[in-house]
């Protein structure tokens, strides 16, 4: 089949602005708690305004695309991210902050929906592996370059050199900080433009599998199914909370900078876990994906205690390697998801997208914890409960088909309670 190379080339972009927009959060956390003199449980309403969205909006955005195609979702998606991150720039209350970060968040959710079946329908099925790892690397690359870019917006606004002279005559001298969304809804205006100048009329029409709001939540009565939401949920709680400590962790207690010291590592974890990646699909190659997923859960428990209890050098060091311990978990939950069922993949995906809604959750679990102990440090362990039940899902999983590996031949397993599924 013939390859849509531009369709390609915008889902690629398309996942860098995703990343781009949706990892920034762990790099300003300590900003946003100054700008607004708020604790840290308030604070974690920041992302939770953004990843409640994906529970609001994931099978919604699935019945969209079904009605009106990718394109328009994607445009859609493009112009609501365009007015929710102007609007947190023009009215920056906390108020205004909850629903502008709905809006982006929501934006967000739309794109994923989108752009996961237009890279396989573009690219092709048979090349669908390459291209979701080029996905990934994509989505690494910018969350690694997001706190980099902050930071030096930062240094630009404050000394008003460059792009943040012109920065300054609409951004509150307290919230420099919103200089990023700045960019974000910059960003969102060109990925519109490109959209709409990219051709769709070379990507091959989708055999869709139709379903009703209905039969999309009727998965959610399968039991293996809700395991496997649950799954995503921890995951992305445990990323989410683990990029959103580090910075505010490191200045509590190591006295580092956040604006540039504390948003370098923030970069340098998306950094490991963009580089883990790659090192996970070799080790895939050579053990199979469960035993991998316990291993991998393990060293980063492991990384994770170093982090909270070691010196500011160690900190320094297992921050970003919990990053590259969390790297493959994503992508062997959802193979394990996938492969536990014949039929219903695009619901499941709904059911696993929904799940993202996990993000929402652990950084205000744990800034309430820090406030009622007074000790974010305590606090923090609680990352270890969503880890734990990463861990446990390389006992109880039992797919249909497991990863091929050197030394097995990819049978397909009888497992009754998923064949109807």
């Amino acid at each position: 089949m013939k390859k849509s190379y531009l369709v390609i080339a915008l889902v690629l972009a398309t996942f860098f602005t995703v990343s781009f927009i949706t990892n920034i959060l762990g790099a300003i956390f300590p900003a946003l708690i100054e700008s607004y003199d708020i604790g840290l449980t308030l604070a974690g309403f920041f992302p939770f305004a953004f990843f409640i969205a994906y529970g609001v909006m994931s099978i919604p955005a699935g019945l969209l695309v079904q009605r009106v195609g990718e394109k328009s979702v994607m445009q859609l998606a493009f112009t609501l991210a365009a007015i929710g991150a102007t609007t947190f720039v023009l009215l920056p209350s906390f108020a205004i902050a909850m629903v502008a970060l709905f809006m982006l968040g929501s934006a967000m959710a739309l794109l994923q929906v989108a752009i996961n079946p237009l890279l396989r329908a573009s690219g092709g099925a048979e090349h669908f592996a390459v291209l979701s790892v080029l996905a990934q690397l994509m989505f690494g690359a910018a969350a690694t370059l997001a706190p980099l870019v902050y930071s030096t917006l930062q240094s630009q606004v404050t000394n008003a050199e460059q792009f943040g002279t012109a920065l300054t005559h609409f951004i509150p001298a307290d919230k420099s900080w919103l200089s990023i969304y700045v960019v974000f809804a910059l960003l969102s205006v060109a990925m519109l433009v490109l959209s709409q100048l990219t051709p769709f009329s070379a990507v091959p029409e989708q055999k869709k599998q139709k379903l009703s709001w209905s039969q999309s939540v009727a998965f959610f009565n399968n039991k293996t199914a809700l395991k496997f939401f649950a799954a995503i949920a921890a995951y992305v709680a445990l990323e989410q909370g683990v990029a959103n400590l580090i910075s505010v962790f490191l200045q509590q207690y190591h006295g580092l900078e956040p604006t540039t010291q504390g948003a370098k590592v923030v970069s340098e974890f998306w950094l490991c876990l963009t580089l883990g990646c790659l090192f996970g699909l070799a080790l895939l190659k050579f053990i199979d994906a469960q035993k991998l997923l316990v291993l991998f859960s393990l060293g980063a428990a492991t990384a994770l205690l170093c982090a909270l209890f070691g010196s500011t050098a160690v900190a320094l060091v297992a921050f970003p390697l919990v990053g590259f311990f969390l790297s493959i978990m994503w992508s062997v939950i959802f193979a394990l998801a996938l492969n536990s069922f014949k039929t219903g993949h695009g619901a499941i995906t709904g059911i696993l997208c929904t799940g993202i809604i996990g993000g929402a959750f652990m950084s205000p679990i744990i800034g309430l914890a820090a406030e009622l102990s007074d000790n974010l440090q305590l606090a923090a362990l609680l990352l270890l409960l969503p880890l734990s039940y990463i861990l446990s899902i390389g006992v109880w999983a039992n797919p249909l088909i497991k990863n091929k590996t050197f030394g097995n031949s990819q049978k397909m397993l009888s497992h009754p309670l998923n064949e109807n599924s």
